[in-house]
């Protein structure tokens, strides 16, 4: 990972506002500015949800509700300004959110027509320097039937923020003074938290397991189809993949079995898909967690995500049932020491050396958390609302992400296992990426009902 020059905001004079520090979460995202367009700060790198709203929708009780999430919820309207001392964030008046409304057709699919709404919502671009960072898009089908889409710029939530927002806007639906009446812990206070905290015996206890535990390995590369090329800009897509209810259920079943989640039997097999693709015996691989070490950070906005590697030595493993057992191991360590990835990343440099090599690619392997949802009735005489999860449509132009590609696991409330695959089409073929979701599948397969079976060498 190579620092560029910064596109957050020049700093202003001397004296004109306090000073807070960056976290260390918004340190890490400015390492991979790449400018207005691409990187972290680029206007793609965006997160999306939609939800159907079944029953009447007013629209200004919608926006009030939107107006008032974003005063409530600071991040969406803070501000990333550059500076030589790591840069620092400034939390800005709270402005109105942009509400564009569409009919959508009628007649056909609706659920399908809502998904593809969604994809192009998904699909479109979100400069950072736009506040809040929060737009909302609906599509009516109907007085009685539409969908909201709600999109974030990432530098200012992550995938959980997404889901409190939702929440929050369902109880503000055209009463502000119906959120929770507690305000949430603003983002800068994790900022100077984790800042102050960075010294303490925990994180120094952490941070010698952490230098043990990887010992200068890197992070598993995979190679791409084409190498990167600075001046080429990304181009990212998804491919999305349904497992199907029987695999689903084996994988949450054979998870029970060993006493473990159903990410580690996932994680289990992407771990064999490595080591087959790359050759590599030792595997590390980044995930992400929800950085919420605290539970008075659980109702807050913000990016609190965390980088976290796992490394699973598979080389004197057997059997698939042997690389579980030692991924479940290596996931219950990391979970156990977590601390900012940044702290991880300065005392083993080696672990970032794929980023800096033009024919590899990090591969980040991560399973969805909805911890509140937004599902059930709004506020009186309003819509019932209903999450749209399990999305199918796979899209040939995606919301970004700054380096690398991304796994995406989702456990749906029926048990189902749905999934995406962003990759860069201008450093992969699409038929690539079709073979690394056949070949996870068929360790999945493997891993679930046949753990016994010999790995392949």
């Amino acid at each position: 990972m190579t620092q560029t020059k910064s596109t957050a905001t020049p700093a202003p004079a001397a004296g004109t506002a306090p000073r807070v520090p960056l976290s260390l979460n918004q340190q890490f995202l400015r390492s991979f500015d790449k400018g207005p367009e691409d990187g972290a700060f680029g206007h793609r790198h965006t997160l999306v949800g939609g939800w159907r709203l079944r029953g009447p929708v007013d629209t200004a009780r919608l926006r009030a509700g939107l107006d008032a999430v974003v005063h409530r919820h600071e991040a969406l309207r803070t501000e990333i300004v550059a500076d030589d001392d790591g840069g620092h964030q400034v939390v800005r008046p709270a402005g109105p959110v942009t509400l564009t409304e569409v009919h959508l057709p009628a007649d056909g699919d609706r659920d399908t027509a809502a998904e593809e709404y969604l994809n192009t919502v998904d699909a479109s671009v979100f400069p950072v320097a736009e506040r809040p960072h929060l737009r909302a898009h609906l599509g009516r089908f109907s007085p009685e039937d539409a969908v909201l889409v709600l999109a974030t710029h990432h530098t200012s939530t992550d995938a959980w923020s997404l889901q409190v927002i939702a929440r929050d806007l369902l109880a503000a639906y055209g009463d502000p003074d119906a959120a929770p009446a507690e305000p949430p812990v603003p983002y800068r206070e994790f900022a100077l938290a984790q800042q102050s905290g960075s010294g303490s015996d925990p994180v120094r206890r952490a941070r010698a397991y952490w230098q043990s535990r990887l010992g200068g390995a890197p992070i598993t590369g995979l190679a791409t189809d084409r190498p990167h090329e600075e001046r080429t800009p990304a181009d990212y897509g998804v491919e999305r993949f349904v497992l199907g209810r029987d695999l689903s259920t084996g994988t949450t079943a054979r998870a029970r079995a060993v006493r473990g989640t159903p990410f580690m039997v996932l994680a289990a097999a992407y771990t064999v898909l490595l080591r087959e693709r790359t050759g590599a015996g030792d595997v590390v691989f980044p995930t992400f967690s929800a950085g919420r070490w605290e539970e008075r950070y659980a109702h807050a906005v913000g990016p609190f995500f965390n980088f976290l590697p796992i490394r699973v030595d598979t080389r004197d493993c057997a059997t698939y049932g042997d690389v579980l057992t030692r991924t479940r191991t290596a996931c219950l360590g990391a979970y156990q020491h977590e601390i900012p990835f940044a702290h991880v990343a300065e005392d083993s440099p080696g672990l970032l050396a794929p980023f800096a090599d033009p024919g590899l690619a990090v591969a980040a392997f991560e399973m969805l958390q909805a911890p509140f949802g937004a599902d059930g009735p709004a506020a009186e005489g309003g819509p019932s609302v209903a999450e749209i999860r399990r999305r199918t449509l796979s899209q040939r132009v995606s919301s970004a992400i700054p380096n690398g590609a991304l796994w995406a696991l989702d456990l749906l409330a029926d048990g189902e296992l749905v999934g995406s695959l962003k990759f860069d089409h201008s450093r992969w073929d699409r038929e690539t990426v079709v073979g690394l979701l056949a070949g996870f599948t068929r360790h999945l397969e493997i891993t679930a009902r046949a753990p016994e079976t010999e790995l392949p060498h």
